[in-house]
């Protein structure tokens, strides 16, 4: 009797083994898994932002000669463009208030460096008459929208789905930020990175009197 319970003991404990060695098994193909998905999306991600960055520089080198230069004091080319909140904005209404348009993408690095300083002086400045329109170049909404909630940006981001006002402005480096006086005259252009410090500076310049 003792004999048999001892055996029946050896079995329960080997059977145990093997089902703790499949449990372990799977827990590995889970996480192997899991491994390769997250690198598949890392992938997928970075090939997107090359493929943005790469289209971008083709489409400007094969358009720019076919571009007037605006200059300052030219009258800013109005524009409509809608927001992640599907609402539209269009340049000529914020007439009477300076507006800070910065040309941007998801891949560009340095406006990626500007968009929490620009945030700062937004929530300093949009009460005084300045406002900011972040006019991303043809990206799809669902990349824009999760990179500006990520970051958690507040001022009204647009998409210039066709690239239109991309040409309208004569767009070529990004960053490229115009500022636009209370009459909707263009003050000064920018382009590259921009710091705190010039982002106030810039906001005082335009900011109505």
């Amino acid at each position: 009797m003792s004999s048999h319970t001892c055996r029946s003991s050896r079995a329960d404990s080997q059977d145990s083994d093997r089902t703790e060695g499949i449990d372990e098994k799977k827990g590995r193909n889970v996480a192997w898994r899991q491994r390769r998905r997250t690198a598949f999306f890392m992938r997928t991600a970075i090939l997107l932002v090359l493929a943005g960055a790469i289209g971008f520089t083709l489409y400007n080198n094969a358009t720019k000669e076919n571009r007037e230069v605006l200059q300052v004091g030219d009258p800013a080319p109005d524009f409509k463009l809608t927001d992640l909140n599907g609402e539209e904005h269009q340049l000529s209404d914020y007439k009477g208030q300076g507006v800070f348009v910065n040309f941007w993408g998801t891949w560009c690095k340095p406006c990626e460096k500007e968009f929490p300083l620009m945030e700062r002086q937004y929530q300093v400045y949009k009460d005084q008459g300045v406002q900011i329109l972040a006019v991303n170049i043809a990206q799809s909404d669902f990349e824009v929208k999760q990179y500006a909630e990520q970051r958690d940006l507040t001022f009204p981001i647009v998409i210039d789905k066709n690239k239109s006002v991309m040409e309208a402005y004569n767009i070529i480096p990004l960053p490229t930020t115009l500022l636009v006086n209370a009459e909707g005259n263009i003050e000064k252009i920018i382009t590259g990175e921009m710091s705190e410090e010039d982002i106030q500076s810039y906001m005082e310049q335009i900011k109505p009197i």
